[in-house]
């Protein structure tokens, strides 16, 4: 594996999700891979998971960790090309990921999107330069659009909690205070819709995910009627696609309760993190036998350490 940025970058999803449930029985069973090996994790804006699963991940595997929050400790970066720098951008891009990958063997990146210009953020510019100019494999920590590592983590979880051979997932939007990117909803359609699962996204009218993620799920307005026989529920919230970056509703109606779990299989009930208690998901939720949060967190070390496993053998 060179990079990882999207499902793309994987060639059997049954194998590196079997590889990393064989990571938890064994953590330290690659340990020596990653000796003398440093991986640069480069965030660009906050983290808690992403950051310590990460560092927990390479550690178990012998690496050297080494974080910069751009945001607080870097230079301003310009991505532009040709652009004369006489405004508050102090380094280009093509020298900081170069310099970067003189450092470090992998370098992990967190970069989310503005949520103003929808071809800005979905070309993905900022990893397609750190990709171009870094020279060393890139690891996505999450980008603009995708969240490869937490959907790994997700359908990790999936895996070892299902209790039939093609469980029904639903992906439900919930409602928040602000305006949120579509990364994590995209990323998860993605996996989900490449998974053995029968998958189904349920949202309101408006909040539509870009078709080259959500090819091969159903898509239903009707939350009930999305709910009825899942056995997983994924709740997220997510802003307008269409209407980039807008927030249309606050329906909190459509926030998971209890009450609305009556409809399903007595769904396992999933979110990323962090979550706002109340407004996305009730604390009878939250609190009870059906989260599989903690857990769905806890497997974002063995996503990563799978991918990056792959990567340190794929360097030799």
């Amino acid at each position: 594996m060179k990079n990882f940025i999207s499902v793309k970058d994987v060639t059997d999803i049954p194998g590196l999700v079997k590889e990393a449930l064989e990571l938890k029985k064994n953590p330290y069973a690659f340990k020596k891979l990653g000796e003398n090996k440093t991986i640069g994790l480069i965030f660009l804006n906050p983290s808690l998971r992403t950051r310590i699963s990460t560092q927990k991940a390479a550690k178990n595997l012998g690496m050297d960790t080494i974080v910069m929050n751009m945001d607080k400790e870097g230079w301003a970066l310009e991505t532009q090309d040709g652009v004369i720098m006489n405004h508050n951008t102090v380094e280009h891009i093509r020298e900081a990921a170069a310099v970067m990958g003189q450092y470090c063997d992998i370098i992990g990146v967190r970069s989310f999107p503005r949520l103003v210009d929808k071809n800005e953020d979905y070309s993905e510019d900022f990893f397609n330069k750190f990709i171009k100019y870094a020279g060393v494999p890139i690891v996505s920590l999450e980008s603009a659009t995708l969240h490869p590592l937490q959907s790994l983590a997700d359908l990790i979880t999936i895996e070892e909690t299902k209790t039939k051979p093609r469980p029904k997932v639903v992906l439900t939007w919930a409602p928040h205070i602000k305006a949120l990117p579509q990364a994590v909803a995209n990323s998860f359609s993605e996996w989900m819709c490449k998974a053995d699962v029968e998958f189904v996204i349920t949202h309101p009218e408006g909040y539509d995910l870009a078709n080259e993620f959500t090819n091969g799920a159903r898509i239903e307005y009707n939350q009930d009627k999305a709910l009825e026989d899942a056995d997983y529920v994924y709740v997220k919230n997510w802003s307008s696609y269409e209407d980039y970056g807008k927030v249309h509703s606050m329906d909190s109606h459509w926030m998971m309760t209890n009450e609305k779990l009556k409809l399903t299989n007595n769904a396992k009930v999933m979110h990323c993190l962090p979550v706002r208690r109340g407004i996305e998901l009730a604390d009878e939720i939250l609190d009870g036998p059906n989260s599989l949060v903690i857990q769905e967190a806890s497997n974002r070390v063995w996503s990563a350490q799978a991918v990056l496993k792959r990567m340190l053998e794929a360097q030799g």
